[in-house]
């Protein structure tokens, strides 16, 4: 998908972070772009906020139908809504608390398949755009803990594991239809979910990193997304964007 004008992507976690960078490069590519978020940011040019809780069914629906009434049927798909969740699996308190981790696990895991299935469908009804027959593109957000498992970590590793798990399953699956499916697993990035991370593990982390030796800027990771998008030959994979670190166990 060379020509980006006037084609319509949606993006969840859009209000800041990963998702308003990804969103912001693609209004800037020419793309009519609805952004999700539980918390919507103003509307900027080429870009629509609409509200959304993707770990509810009903919100997602809602939203779909929004974007497809003012903008279209999506042929982009780019997820990165998601939340942190720091827990051990037995703490100084006992086994893990199930309902903070199922929490993390519904937005996280089960919003990213919701959106993905739902924005699919929609898709395959398209008619293709090339020659090759492509209909759409689908980009999740993976992590890089999917593949290192940090301690403290369990609930966020299951969820973003599962992500990376089955990108080329969808892939495979829904290759018949002309999508295609792909997931970045990033390292640490300058969002609003990594203000929490303490300075002592920042510097660590940025000094193992091979380089540059710094937390991403979301402009990386909305470089990649657009890099994805053009490149039909990009299908299946999960891609590491982490300046080449390799986690810690704690």
């Amino acid at each position: 998908m060379r020509d980006l004008t006037d084609v319509v992507a949606i993006v969840t976690g859009g209000g800041s972070g990963l998702g308003l960078a990804s969103a912001r490069a693609l209004a800037a590519a020419g793309a009519r772009v609805a952004a999700l978020d539980l918390h919507p940011g103003r509307a900027e040019p080429g870009i629509l906020p609409i509200a959304c809780n993707v770990a509810e069914e009903d919100s997602v629906v809602a939203a779909l139908h929004r974007t497809e009434a003012t903008l279209g049927i999506a042929r982009i798909l780019i997820n990165c809504a998601g939340i942190a969740g720091s827990m051990r699996l037995v703490g100084r308190e006992g086994p893990v608390d199930m309902a903070q981790f199922e929490r993390v696990i519904r937005i996280n895991l089960l919003g990213t398949v919701s959106v993905m299935t739902k924005a699919a469908a929609r898709m395959m009804a398209l008619d293709p755009l090339d020659p090759d027959g492509e209909r759409g593109v689908i980009i999740n957000t993976a992590s890089i803990t999917a593949y290192e498992g940090q301690i403290g970590q369990g609930a966020y590793v299951a969820s973003k594991g599962a992500i990376a798990a089955m990108t080329l399953q969808a892939a495979r699956e829904f290759a018949t239809k002309g999508l295609r499916v792909l997931a970045i697993a990033p390292g640490l990035f300058q969002t609003p979910m990594a203000a929490d991370v303490p300075a002592g593990v920042r510097e660590a982390i940025t000094s193992d990193a091979i380089f540059p030796r710094r937390f991403g800027e979301p402009a990386d990771f909305a470089d990649l997304c657009l890099s994805m998008i053009r490149n039909p030959m990009l299908n299946g994979e999960v891609i590491r964007l982490d300046a080449g670190v390799r986690l810690r166990a704690r």
